[in-house]
Protein backbone atom coordinates (compact mmCIF):
# COMPACT_ATOMS: atom_id res chain seq x y z
CA UNK A 1 0.00 0.00 0.00
CA UNK A 2 3.16 2.32 0.91
CA UNK A 3 4.35 1.97 -2.41
CA UNK A 4 1.11 2.62 -4.25
CA UNK A 5 0.42 5.43 -2.37
CA UNK A 6 4.32 6.81 -3.32
CA UNK A 7 3.63 5.77 -6.80
CA UNK A 8 0.59 7.95 -7.10
CA UNK A 9 2.05 11.05 -5.13
CA UNK A 10 5.31 10.77 -7.45
CA UNK A 11 2.61 10.54 -10.26
CA UNK A 12 0.92 13.82 -9.50
CA UNK A 13 3.77 15.95 -8.55
CA UNK A 14 5.94 14.89 -11.71
CA UNK A 15 2.91 15.49 -14.03
CA UNK A 16 1.64 18.46 -11.78
CA UNK A 17 3.69 21.03 -13.95
CA UNK A 18 2.44 19.98 -17.37
CA UNK A 19 -1.05 19.43 -16.48
CA UNK A 20 -1.34 22.70 -14.86
CA UNK A 21 0.42 24.85 -17.34
CA UNK A 22 -0.53 23.59 -20.61
CA UNK A 23 -1.89 26.85 -21.43
CA UNK A 24 0.93 29.11 -20.08
CA UNK A 25 2.97 26.97 -22.16
CA UNK A 26 0.61 26.71 -25.03
CA UNK A 27 0.95 23.38 -25.46
CA UNK A 28 -1.46 20.91 -26.47
CA UNK A 29 0.20 18.18 -28.77
CA UNK A 30 3.47 17.58 -30.70
CA UNK A 31 2.44 17.57 -34.08
CA UNK A 32 0.28 20.47 -33.77
CA UNK A 33 1.81 23.40 -34.37
CA UNK A 34 0.63 26.91 -32.28
CA UNK A 35 -0.37 30.37 -33.95
CA UNK A 36 0.08 33.37 -32.04
CA UNK A 37 -2.50 35.68 -33.79
CA UNK A 38 -5.36 33.00 -33.59
CA UNK A 39 -4.26 31.24 -30.13
CA UNK A 40 -5.17 27.99 -31.63
CA UNK A 41 -3.60 24.66 -32.73
CA UNK A 42 -3.68 23.48 -36.02
CA UNK A 43 -2.65 19.95 -37.51
CA UNK A 44 -1.84 19.90 -41.29
CA UNK A 45 -3.42 16.45 -43.05
CA UNK A 46 -1.45 16.17 -45.91
CA UNK A 47 -3.05 12.60 -47.04
CA UNK A 48 -6.51 13.02 -48.22
CA UNK A 49 -10.00 12.09 -46.83
CA UNK A 50 -13.24 12.55 -47.67
CA UNK A 51 -15.11 14.76 -45.81
CA UNK A 52 -16.61 12.91 -43.00
CA UNK A 53 -13.31 10.63 -42.70
CA UNK A 54 -11.99 14.25 -42.29
CA UNK A 55 -13.98 15.16 -39.17
CA UNK A 56 -13.69 11.98 -37.43
CA UNK A 57 -9.91 11.76 -37.75
CA UNK A 58 -9.91 15.64 -35.79
CA UNK A 59 -12.28 14.71 -33.46
CA UNK A 60 -10.03 11.68 -32.98
CA UNK A 61 -7.29 14.11 -32.27
CA UNK A 62 -9.33 16.32 -29.91
CA UNK A 63 -9.56 18.73 -32.27
CA UNK A 64 -12.23 19.74 -34.86
CA UNK A 65 -12.05 19.97 -38.65
CA UNK A 66 -10.69 23.65 -39.26
CA UNK A 67 -12.94 26.60 -40.80
CA UNK A 68 -11.71 30.14 -40.64
CA UNK A 69 -14.07 32.00 -37.88
CA UNK A 70 -13.37 34.95 -39.56
CA UNK A 71 -11.25 37.35 -42.11
CA UNK A 72 -8.66 37.50 -39.74
CA UNK A 73 -8.25 33.92 -38.79
CA UNK A 74 -8.72 33.27 -42.64
CA UNK A 75 -5.63 35.24 -43.57
CA UNK A 76 -4.05 33.98 -40.44
CA UNK A 77 -3.79 30.22 -41.45
CA UNK A 78 -3.41 30.77 -45.10
CA UNK A 79 -0.26 32.90 -44.88
CA UNK A 80 0.96 30.02 -42.72
CA UNK A 81 -0.74 27.24 -45.42
CA UNK A 82 1.24 28.88 -48.25
CA UNK A 83 4.74 28.60 -46.35
CA UNK A 84 4.05 24.98 -45.45
CA UNK A 85 2.61 23.12 -47.87
CA UNK A 86 1.94 22.73 -51.52
CA UNK A 87 -1.67 21.82 -51.67
CA UNK A 88 -4.01 24.15 -53.26
CA UNK A 89 -7.05 23.35 -51.79
CA UNK A 90 -8.19 21.86 -48.34
CA UNK A 91 -11.69 21.06 -46.97
CA UNK A 92 -13.22 23.10 -43.91
CA UNK A 93 -15.82 21.84 -41.65
CA UNK A 94 -18.50 23.75 -43.55
CA UNK A 95 -21.63 21.63 -45.28
CA UNK A 96 -24.93 21.76 -46.13
CA UNK A 97 -25.56 17.98 -45.51
CA UNK A 98 -28.41 18.48 -42.65
CA UNK A 99 -30.77 20.97 -44.97
CA UNK A 100 -29.63 21.44 -49.04
CA UNK A 101 -28.54 25.13 -49.62
CA UNK A 102 -28.18 25.69 -45.81
CA UNK A 103 -24.45 25.77 -45.61
CA UNK A 104 -24.14 25.86 -41.69
CA UNK A 105 -20.23 24.96 -39.66
CA UNK A 106 -19.67 21.59 -38.31
CA UNK A 107 -20.96 23.10 -34.43
CA UNK A 108 -24.22 24.38 -36.30
CA UNK A 109 -23.25 28.18 -37.17
CA UNK A 110 -24.67 29.85 -40.40
CA UNK A 111 -21.96 30.14 -43.09
CA UNK A 112 -23.08 34.09 -42.87
CA UNK A 113 -21.63 34.49 -39.18
CA UNK A 114 -17.99 32.98 -40.01
CA UNK A 115 -16.24 33.17 -43.66
CA UNK A 116 -18.04 33.66 -46.26
CA UNK A 117 -16.01 34.21 -49.46
CA UNK A 118 -17.25 32.37 -52.18
CA UNK A 119 -16.30 31.99 -55.76
CA UNK A 120 -18.31 33.81 -58.34
CA UNK A 121 -21.10 31.70 -59.00
CA UNK A 122 -20.85 29.69 -55.97
CA UNK A 123 -21.65 27.79 -54.17
CA UNK A 124 -23.61 26.12 -57.32
CA UNK A 125 -24.16 22.18 -56.17
CA UNK A 126 -22.97 20.86 -59.67
CA UNK A 127 -24.71 17.84 -60.53
CA UNK A 128 -26.66 17.93 -57.04
CA UNK A 129 -24.10 16.12 -55.08
CA UNK A 130 -21.73 19.25 -53.67
CA UNK A 131 -22.90 19.34 -50.40
CA UNK A 132 -19.29 20.14 -48.68
CA UNK A 133 -16.89 23.15 -48.76
CA UNK A 134 -13.20 23.51 -49.81
CA UNK A 135 -11.39 26.68 -49.63
CA UNK A 136 -8.34 27.80 -52.03
CA UNK A 137 -5.01 29.21 -51.03
CA UNK A 138 -6.17 32.25 -52.37
CA UNK A 139 -9.38 32.41 -49.89
CA UNK A 140 -12.04 31.87 -52.24
CA UNK A 141 -13.87 28.81 -51.06
CA UNK A 142 -16.34 26.37 -53.40
CA UNK A 143 -18.68 23.41 -52.53
CA UNK A 144 -17.62 20.00 -53.73
CA UNK A 145 -18.64 16.50 -53.09
CA UNK A 146 -18.47 15.04 -49.39
CA UNK A 147 -16.89 11.78 -50.86
CA UNK A 148 -14.39 13.56 -52.94
CA UNK A 149 -10.61 13.38 -51.13
CA UNK A 150 -8.55 15.98 -50.12
CA UNK A 151 -5.83 17.90 -47.52
CA UNK A 152 -7.76 19.05 -44.47
CA UNK A 153 -6.53 21.08 -41.10
CA UNK A 154 -7.44 19.99 -37.74
CA UNK A 155 -8.05 23.09 -35.20
CA UNK A 156 -7.50 23.38 -31.38
CA UNK A 157 -8.27 26.50 -29.47
CA UNK A 158 -5.97 27.68 -26.71
CA UNK A 159 -8.68 28.13 -24.64
CA UNK A 160 -11.14 24.88 -24.79
CA UNK A 161 -8.09 23.25 -23.93
CA UNK A 162 -8.07 21.19 -21.23
CA UNK A 163 -5.81 18.15 -19.62
CA UNK A 164 -6.17 14.67 -18.45
CA UNK A 165 -4.06 15.24 -15.02
CA UNK A 166 -3.38 11.50 -14.17
CA UNK A 167 -2.62 10.78 -17.64
CA UNK A 168 -0.66 13.60 -19.13
CA UNK A 169 -2.92 13.38 -22.15
CA UNK A 170 -5.39 15.88 -23.71
CA UNK A 171 -7.80 13.58 -23.49
CA UNK A 172 -10.20 13.48 -20.65
CA UNK A 173 -11.98 9.97 -21.26
CA UNK A 174 -8.64 8.02 -20.40
CA UNK A 175 -8.54 5.97 -16.99
CA UNK A 176 -5.62 6.01 -14.89
CA UNK A 177 -4.52 2.15 -12.89
CA UNK A 178 -2.81 2.91 -10.08
CA UNK A 179 -1.21 -0.72 -9.62
CA UNK A 180 -0.27 -0.70 -13.48
CA UNK A 181 0.73 2.75 -13.87
CA UNK A 182 -0.61 3.03 -17.47
CA UNK A 183 -3.97 4.54 -18.37
CA UNK A 184 -7.00 3.11 -20.68
CA UNK A 185 -10.08 3.81 -22.55
CA UNK A 186 -12.85 1.22 -24.10
CA UNK A 187 -14.57 2.48 -27.60
CA UNK A 188 -17.32 0.78 -27.76
CA UNK A 189 -18.16 1.86 -31.17
CA UNK A 190 -17.50 -1.26 -33.29
CA UNK A 191 -14.34 -1.15 -35.97
CA UNK A 192 -12.29 -3.11 -37.55
CA UNK A 193 -8.64 -4.32 -36.02
CA UNK A 194 -6.98 -1.66 -38.79
CA UNK A 195 -9.48 1.14 -38.08
CA UNK A 196 -8.89 0.54 -34.16
CA UNK A 197 -5.54 0.90 -34.50
CA UNK A 198 -6.07 4.21 -36.16
CA UNK A 199 -8.21 5.25 -33.44
CA UNK A 200 -5.65 4.60 -30.51
CA UNK A 201 -3.13 6.08 -32.75
CA UNK A 202 -4.96 9.47 -33.30
CA UNK A 203 -5.56 9.70 -30.03
CA UNK A 204 -1.67 9.31 -29.40
CA UNK A 205 -1.90 6.13 -27.76
CA UNK A 206 -2.44 2.22 -29.30
CA UNK A 207 -4.44 -1.02 -28.89
CA UNK A 208 -4.00 -2.52 -25.35
CA UNK A 209 -1.46 -5.07 -24.97
CA UNK A 210 -1.63 -7.27 -22.28
CA UNK A 211 1.73 -8.09 -19.89
CA UNK A 212 0.52 -9.49 -17.10
CA UNK A 213 -2.41 -11.09 -15.95
CA UNK A 214 -3.34 -8.51 -13.69
CA UNK A 215 -2.96 -6.15 -16.65
CA UNK A 216 -5.72 -9.12 -18.56
CA UNK A 217 -7.67 -9.04 -15.28
CA UNK A 218 -7.98 -5.32 -15.84
CA UNK A 219 -8.93 -5.08 -18.92
CA UNK A 220 -11.88 -7.86 -18.67
CA UNK A 221 -12.99 -5.80 -15.94
CA UNK A 222 -13.07 -2.96 -18.30
CA UNK A 223 -14.91 -4.06 -20.78
CA UNK A 224 -17.63 -5.71 -18.55
CA UNK A 225 -18.43 -2.91 -17.30
CA UNK A 226 -18.65 -0.76 -20.36
CA UNK A 227 -20.54 -2.97 -22.01
CA UNK A 228 -22.88 -3.05 -19.52
CA UNK A 229 -23.22 0.48 -19.85
CA UNK A 230 -23.34 0.55 -23.20
CA UNK A 231 -25.61 -2.70 -24.08
CA UNK A 232 -28.55 0.00 -25.32
CA UNK A 233 -26.78 1.65 -27.20
CA UNK A 234 -24.68 -0.22 -29.17
CA UNK A 235 -24.31 -4.08 -30.38
CA UNK A 236 -21.15 -5.22 -28.90
CA UNK A 237 -19.73 -8.86 -30.47
CA UNK A 238 -17.93 -11.16 -27.71
CA UNK A 239 -14.29 -10.36 -28.18
CA UNK A 240 -12.13 -6.69 -27.76
CA UNK A 241 -9.44 -5.95 -30.34
CA UNK A 242 -5.91 -5.74 -28.77
CA UNK A 243 -3.07 -4.84 -30.24
CA UNK A 244 -1.39 -8.04 -31.66
CA UNK A 245 -1.33 -9.82 -35.28
CA UNK A 246 0.20 -11.87 -37.29
CA UNK A 247 -0.25 -9.37 -40.32
CA UNK A 248 3.06 -9.49 -41.38
CA UNK A 249 3.72 -13.83 -41.65
CA UNK A 250 6.50 -12.97 -39.39
CA UNK A 251 4.50 -15.06 -36.25
CA UNK A 252 2.21 -13.19 -33.93
CA UNK A 253 3.41 -9.77 -32.85
CA UNK A 254 2.73 -7.25 -29.99
CA UNK A 255 1.73 -3.71 -32.32
CA UNK A 256 5.72 -2.27 -30.78
CA UNK A 257 7.06 -5.04 -32.96
CA UNK A 258 7.99 -7.56 -29.93
CA UNK A 259 6.96 -11.21 -29.96
CA UNK A 260 3.59 -11.68 -28.47
CA UNK A 261 5.42 -14.33 -25.80
CA UNK A 262 8.03 -11.69 -25.07
CA UNK A 263 5.35 -9.56 -24.07
CA UNK A 264 4.48 -11.72 -20.81
CA UNK A 265 0.89 -12.58 -21.63
CA UNK A 266 0.78 -14.83 -24.06
CA UNK A 267 -2.54 -17.15 -23.08
CA UNK A 268 -4.31 -18.59 -25.81
CA UNK A 269 -8.04 -19.63 -25.62
CA UNK A 270 -8.94 -22.99 -26.43
CA UNK A 271 -7.62 -24.46 -29.71
CA UNK A 272 -6.17 -20.78 -30.18
CA UNK A 273 -4.74 -19.72 -33.14
CA UNK A 274 -7.06 -21.63 -35.22
CA UNK A 275 -7.68 -19.72 -38.12
CA UNK A 276 -4.38 -19.96 -40.77
CA UNK A 277 -4.22 -16.85 -42.96
CA UNK A 278 -7.95 -15.92 -42.69
CA UNK A 279 -7.44 -14.41 -38.56
CA UNK A 280 -4.15 -12.04 -38.62
CA UNK A 281 -5.49 -10.03 -35.82
CA UNK A 282 -5.55 -10.37 -32.06
CA UNK A 283 -8.40 -10.20 -29.92
CA UNK A 284 -9.25 -10.79 -26.01
CA UNK A 285 -12.39 -13.05 -24.67
CA UNK A 286 -14.73 -12.29 -22.16
CA UNK A 287 -12.47 -14.30 -20.19
CA UNK A 288 -9.20 -12.85 -21.02
CA UNK A 289 -7.66 -15.29 -23.25
CA UNK A 290 -6.23 -14.14 -26.69
CA UNK A 291 -7.86 -14.81 -29.70
CA UNK A 292 -7.15 -14.93 -33.26
CA UNK A 293 -9.34 -13.11 -35.09
CA UNK A 294 -10.45 -11.63 -38.76
CA UNK A 295 -8.96 -8.40 -39.13
CA UNK A 296 -12.01 -7.24 -40.44
CA UNK A 297 -14.61 -8.18 -38.10
CA UNK A 298 -15.91 -4.98 -36.00
CA UNK A 299 -15.36 -5.26 -32.36
CA UNK A 300 -15.25 -2.87 -29.47
CA UNK A 301 -11.18 -2.15 -28.33
CA UNK A 302 -9.65 -0.62 -25.54
CA UNK A 303 -6.86 2.19 -26.31
CA UNK A 304 -3.43 1.98 -23.61
CA UNK A 305 -1.22 5.27 -23.02
CA UNK A 306 1.87 5.34 -21.49
CA UNK A 307 1.96 8.38 -19.01
CA UNK A 308 5.50 9.31 -19.44
CA UNK A 309 4.79 9.75 -23.40
CA UNK A 310 4.08 13.64 -23.39
CA UNK A 311 6.35 14.66 -20.52
CA UNK A 312 9.20 13.20 -22.94
CA UNK A 313 7.45 15.34 -25.84
CA UNK A 314 7.25 18.47 -23.54
CA UNK A 315 10.94 18.43 -22.47
CA UNK A 316 11.83 17.81 -26.09
CA UNK A 317 10.06 21.00 -26.76
CA UNK A 318 10.61 23.50 -24.32
CA UNK A 319 14.69 22.58 -24.57
CA UNK A 320 14.94 23.44 -28.34
CA UNK A 321 15.89 26.96 -28.16
CA UNK A 322 13.85 27.29 -31.58
CA UNK A 323 10.03 26.52 -30.87
CA UNK A 324 9.41 25.35 -34.40
CA UNK A 325 5.75 24.41 -33.38
CA UNK A 326 5.27 28.08 -32.10
CA UNK A 327 4.11 30.20 -35.52
CA UNK A 328 4.38 33.95 -35.21
CA UNK A 329 2.90 35.70 -38.33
Amino acid sequence: MFLKTLLFVLTINCLSEYSCAQRNKKFFRKDYSFLEDTESFYKFHTLPKTWPEAKKLCALEGASLFYPQNDHEAHIVISYWNATQPHHAILLGISDLIVKGVFETIDGYPISDVYNRWYRGEPNDAGGVEDCVVMMKDGRLNDDGCNKKFPFMCKKTLQSLEWNQQCNIPNLDYVFNLELGRCYKFHSAPKNWTEAYAACSAEQSYLAVINTQAEADLLVRTAEAASQRQARRTELTGVVHLGFHNRLDEGWQAVGGIALEDTGYAVWGSNQPDGGSQERCGAMSSNGLLHDINCNTRASFICEHEVDTLSSQLDDRFGELALTNVVKQ
